[in-house]
């Protein structure tokens, strides 16, 4: 398996291609885009990473304060590593983070941001979801925490439509859960951060998507982000919950790909 800078990563699509970083929320895991990688790989070269912490990349996790510039200088680390002066950037949730804190820092290595369902600074609503999953990862354990965890991440309709699947996952989640004090971690990162005060710094253009029946970060929240970023377009996506790439791949392939087709003809 590929490894650069002490991070797992998978590549796909045509070489010489624009190049797309793919950054997933606080699973971390590059096995989170498979529903999304046969749309975006087929005119783009992507790079999918597993966070430093979680999947297959190294566990340990050096970096003292996560909402610094240590998530950050993995990818930066990462496309050094990989000779990728610039890229476009896909987060979801934590990856959005990442990408925005990348782009008020190093905006010369940011030439478009997408986001799926994030955030500014953490919405009150979001805050009592960690809440309670903490609560729940703490007195009941890793099978109840990653029991709950659909509830958070797609509409009710889809979980009981893929119950049996979402069963079937649950032993490969179990196995390859980071462990509570790396989960409470990078939970405590996502509630600390707070772009607002450097986010007129980021000049890249951003597509903000939000989904209107996300039941973990409100699309008011999105709404907020877009209004706060000098060159955002928002996409609202009526259905799909916080996970909406995985529950409605096409009809967020339909949202993403104009988006990037138009910043990779730009010079």
């Amino acid at each position: 398996m590929p490894y650069a800078a002490g991070l797992h990563y998978e590549l796909h699509g045509p070489e010489g291609a624009p190049p797309v970083i793919l950054s997933s929320g606080l699973g971390g895991s590059a096995s989170y885009w498979a529903p999304n990688l046969a749309a975006l790989s087929a005119d783009h070269r992507i790079l999918a990473y597993d966070h430093r912490g979680t999947g297959r990349s190294e566990r340990a996790l050096p970096h003292a304060d996560l909402p610094d510039a240590g998530m950050v200088g993995d990818v930066i680390d990462l496309m050094d590593s990989l000779d990728i002066p610039a890229a476009h950037i896909i987060g979801h949730a934590a990856g959005a983070m990442i990408a925005m804190d990348l782009a008020a820092r190093a905006p010369d290595r940011v030439r478009s941001i997408v986001t799926i369902n994030g955030w500014a600074k953490a919405d009150p609503h979001f805050l009592r979801c960690f809440a309670a999953r903490l609560a729940i990862l703490r007195g009941a354990g890793t099978e109840a925490f990653l029991r709950a965890q659909p509830i958070f991440l797609y509409p009710a309709n889809w979980i009981s439509a893929h119950t049996d699947e979402l069963e079937m996952e649950l032993p490969h989640q179990i196995a390859s859960f980071p462990g509570a004090e790396i989960v409470e971690r990078r939970i405590a990162a996502l509630a600390a951060f707070d772009i607002t005060p450097v986010a007129d710094r980021i000049m890249a253009p951003v597509q903000v998507i939000v989904s209107e029946d996300d039941m973990l970060v409100p699309s008011d929240a999105g709404r907020r982000l877009a209004a706060l970023l000098p060159r955002a377009e928002l996409a609202s996506l009526q259905w799909g919950g916080h996970a909406v790439n995985i529950t409605d791949p096409q009809g967020f392939a339909q949202a993403v790909l104009p988006f990037l087709a138009r910043q990779t003809q730009e010079p």
